[in-house]
Order: C-alpha cells, then structure tokens, then sequence
C-alpha cells in the first residue's frame, strides 16, 4: 500500500477513535446539531476503517506465516498462506481505493428531471414523452415518488417540454450521468415511405437544492409575472391569472408553472426548480474548471453532446460514453436501466481511481 494512503487511513483511524469519544461523552447531546453532524461523520468513516484495521490484520498474518517459514515443516502451509493472504489484501487495497475517492454531496438527493424535444419535430415530442415513461418506470422500480412540475404538450402526443421532480434517496447518485442529447432512430408515425428518421431530445438532471444552505434567492434579483394559463387545465385555470412566470435577473435563468390551479403552489414549483437550475449552472461552472486541466472519461457534461442512441429497427442502445451497446431496447425503455447506468458509475470510478494513482506518485 502506498504510504500517502496508509498515512491517511491511519488518520482516519484516529479520527474514528476521536469521535467515539466525543459521542460517549456527558455532554455529547448538549449540542443537537452537533451531534447529529459526528454521528453523520462516524457513519461514514467506520466503514472504511473496519476495512483498514482488516489490512493491518492481514499484513500481521503475513509477518507470522513468513516466520513459520522458516521451518522446513511448515514452510509449505505458511508460504500458501502467504499468497492467499496478499491475494485477499489486494482486494482490500482496491476497496479502500474506492472508499477513499471524493463523495458526491449531492448523490444523496432528489432531482429535476427535464425533457425537451430537439430537432425531429413531432417525432422529437414523441419520443420526449418515451423518455419520460422510461425514467418513470425506472423511478418506480426504485420505489421513487414521480411529481410532474410542468409539461407543454404536443399535438400528436408526447411532450415538447416537461419537468418532473423525483422525490427518493440516491435519484441522483442514480441518474446524474442521463444529462446530454438522447436520439432516436426510427420510422416515424407520420412517415408514408417507411423511411427512418432520426431525431433528438435533451436531458437534464439537476439535484435539488437545500432551500437554505445551497440556494439564495434574493427577492430583489426576481421577476415575477402572472398570467393566464394556456391550454387544457379547466374552466378556473384558463379563466385567472394563476400562471407564474419567474426570471432571475443576474442569470437570465426563466422558469414557468402554470400546472396547478393555485397561484401561490405554481409560485412554489417555479422558485424549487429556479434553485435547482441555478445550483446545476454552479455545479457545472466547477466542472468545467476541473475539466480545464483533466477531461473526465465520461464526457464534458455538455447538454449539447450526444450520449445516448436508441435505434429501434435494430432493437439496440448505444451509449456513446462508454462504447456500450445492448440489444434490448424494449427493456431499456421500460425502464431497466440498471446494466446502463452501472457501467457509467464504473467508468466514472476507475476515471477517479486513475485520476488517485496520479496524484499519490512519488515526485
């Protein structure tokens, strides 16, 4: 094991020890906020020191097979042990590699979903609508609240725009690599010759933003106008000023609600989903800091760029970002996106975990 790791898993280790003692003292509930904050912290840490205290064990078996080698009797068994013992201390190595990448504070949190249709016209709307079902169902699998924020319709079907909130523990761990261009590729309902066509939606995940600690909206820096909504929605949505439009002012960021009937509930939706996009844009704007000295595996993160491919005369998925294609897209739009998203997750991690073995090189 490198040095740089052991030395700072020995001072997670310590730290482990540091905090036990702060939980079991007297005074330990005295400070809720306090509390809760170590407990959150032993939670994380004791994993990966359960894991180190498993390699120093290991290493001291290592020691004592390699003193019992010393006898002609034993040296058989000991040196048996002995690559056993460092086969199972590699796999440690790497885990503890894993544990010690940097967190993402966000993984942990719902998120916007939202769909737009790109070029392809009623086709792109179509498929938009597809989109949105697949991410449903995906989200439904994961026992996930699906809360549709706000949607512009298509005259054949499928949306031209929608935003949808998932309410669930981990969305985001889950979904964060779906941002980007997603195509399709097939023989459109309104075609008469039977030609395939290509089209393009775009998605984007953003995680929600803590209404206190992430987001601050000044009233000052807003712009907010009513007007009457359009569309279906009942004789009351159609007859009052319920429509919230919001715009903030330093971003030009613009956000409209006109779902609900109640002015003050489209008001709320419209500033959650301003915060959202407004803590994505800050996100994004580190990324491309980081992305200016190292290129992440899995692309830039432009919304602009194609990721993913989904060619129904072929039955096939292609991500782009990895190189993966699976042929079963009847699946995939059903919502299995496990195998998909995984294989993203693991290309991320061995990106980070090359990125480490950099970092840790002796000078």
């Amino acid at each position: 094991m490198k040095a740089s790791i052991a030395a700072k898993l020995a001072q997670l280790s310590n730290r482990l020890q540091e905090i036990d003692r702060l939980l079991s003292s007297e005074n330990a509930t005295a400070d809720r906020e306090n509390y809760r904050r170590l407990a959150r912290e032993h939670a994380e840490i004791t994993p990966v020191v359960e894991l180190y205290r498993k390699y120093r064990s290991g290493e001291d078996d290592i020691r004592t097979a390699q003193e019992m080698a010393a006898d002609p009797e034993m040296r058989e068994f000991a040196e048996a042990e002995i690559r056993e013992t460092r086969e199972r201390l590699a796999g440690i190595e790497t885990e503890l590699q894993k544990q010690l990448l940097p967190k993402d504070p966000n993984d942990e949190r719902s998120i916007f979903l939202e769909i737009r249709a790109g070029t392809g016209g009623d086709e792109s709307a179509l498929f938009s609508g597809e989109l949105f079902r697949m991410y449903a169902r995906f989200a439904e699998r994961n026992g996930w609240q699906v809360e549709v924020m706000s949607q512009s319709p298509s005259g054949l079907g499928g949306y031209k725009e929608i935003i949808a909130k998932i309410v669930g523990r981990g969305a985001y761990s889950r979904l964060k690599f779906e941002s980007g261009g997603h195509r399709v590729q097939r023989v459109p309902v309104t075609e008469t010759q039977g030609r395939i066509h290509t089209s393009a939606c775009t998605v984007a995940v953003l995680p929600e933003a803590d209404e206190i600690a992430d987001v601050v909206l000044s009233p000052a820096e807003l712009r907010i106008d009513t007007f009457r909504a359009s569309g279906a929605g009942g004789q009351h949505v159609n007859k009052t000023d319920s429509a919230i439009r919001v715009t903030h002012l330093p971003t030009g960021i613009v956000v409209e609600c006109q779902d609900d009937r109640s002015q003050h509930k489209n008001k709320a939706r419209a500033l959650a989903v301003l915060a959202a996009r407004i803590k994505d844009r800050q996100i994004r704007e580190q990324q491309a800091k980081v992305a200016a000295t190292r290129k992440s595996l899995i692309g830039s993160g432009d919304r602009s760029e194609r990721v993913r491919t989904y060619n129904f005369p072929q039955g096939r998925v292609t991500d782009h970002r990895i190189n993966l294609t699976l042929y079963k897209i009847n699946q995939v739009m059903d919502g299995e996106l496990d195998e998909l998203i995984s294989a993203l997750a693991a290309e991320h991690q061995a990106e980070q975990l090359a990125q480490l073995a950099e970092e840790i090189q002796p000078a």
